[in-house]
């Protein structure tokens, strides 16, 4: 068990310092243009948004950051026309947050800038099935957080009435 636990450990901190190493580099890369990584990370993730955008709490959720430096950011982009907010239709208390025309084609541009600089990245030292064995690999402890997320904040069910027994 201790063996286990030990590997385990080593594992994270290995993928851990991999990622930052790498994210290190990304942020120091001059693919930026104009934009900050956080900022790009926002115009990525509406890119791969419904058509009706996302809620600034969904957008959290994706880059990181807490509501009220989500809410700065977003009106900065907003003030540079890369996105623009629009009423949520099912509640009236929120906006949702959707690409501009600008907005799509910075985070393309950065985004195919950015493509090149994580493959070059990745592919240093790995070959293609080392890549393919990462992705599901990752793919898997995504998984499995995912479901125990779910089943953990899942509602539980009523108790049914009577002698402990469902009808």
């Amino acid at each position: 068990m201790a063996r286990a636990v030990r590997l385990a450990n080593e594992a994270w901190e290995a993928l851990f310092r991999a990622q930052a190493t790498i994210s290190r580099e990304l942020a120091a890369a001059d693919i930026w243009g104009d934009l900050l990584p956080r900022e790009y990370a926002v115009l990525h993730a509406l890119s791969n948004a419904p058509a009706r955008g996302l809620r600034i709490t969904e957008l959290g959720e994706d880059v990181l950051i807490t509501q009220p430096g989500m809410s700065r950011l977003i009106a900065r982009l907003e003030s540079r026309g890369l996105v623009a907010r629009e009423d949520d239709p099912k509640d009236a208390r929120a906006c949702r947050i959707r690409l501009t025309g600008t907005g799509l084609a910075a985070q393309r541009r950065t985004g195919g800038a950015l493509v090149r600089q994580v493959a070059k990245a990745m592919t240093r030292a790995l070959d293609p099935g080392q890549l393919a064995d990462i992705r599901d690999l990752s793919g898997a402890l995504l998984a499995a957080a995912e479901r125990e997320a779910a089943t953990t904040t899942a509602p539980k069910e009523p108790k049914a009435k009577g002698k402990g027994k469902a009808e």
